[in-house]
């Protein structure tokens, strides 16, 4: 089992930048992606950004350019680095990780509210 604890939302004016974090715990062997999910009110839940073991990374196209996922394995620790905030990035940001044999864990979420 793996658990995920995410922090770092809340409140922030457009243009604005938060940072989430994501730390992980429990059996942490044969992760193939670790990433970042969000869902809005009313839509389905889509991924902004994954990273695999390798480090090699994986953007939603609406937010190439503005977030950054990265993660330290020394801590069991996942990032995402949001510049340049939307309205539309508004959702609960959930913290995902998959493993080879098709196991999947998911974290409560964190509330990203991009409003002035």
């Amino acid at each position: 089992q793996v658990q995920l604890v995410e922090s770092g939302g809340g409140l922030v004016q457009p243009g604005g930048s938060l940072r989430l974090s994501c730390a992980a715990s429990g059996n942490m062997f044969s992760i193939k992606t670790m990433g970042w999910y969000r869902q809005a009110p009313g839509k389905q839940r889509e991924m902004v950004a994954r990273i695999t073991t390798g480090s090699n990374t994986d953007y939603d196209d609406s937010v190439k350019g503005r977030f950054t996922i990265s993660r330290d394995n020394a801590k069991n620790t996942m990032y995402l680095q949001m510049s340049s905030l939307k309205p539309e990035d508004t959702a609960v940001y959930y913290c995902n990780v998959r493993k080879y044999n098709g196991y999947d864990a998911w974290g409560q979420g964190t509330q990203v509210t991009v409003s002035s």
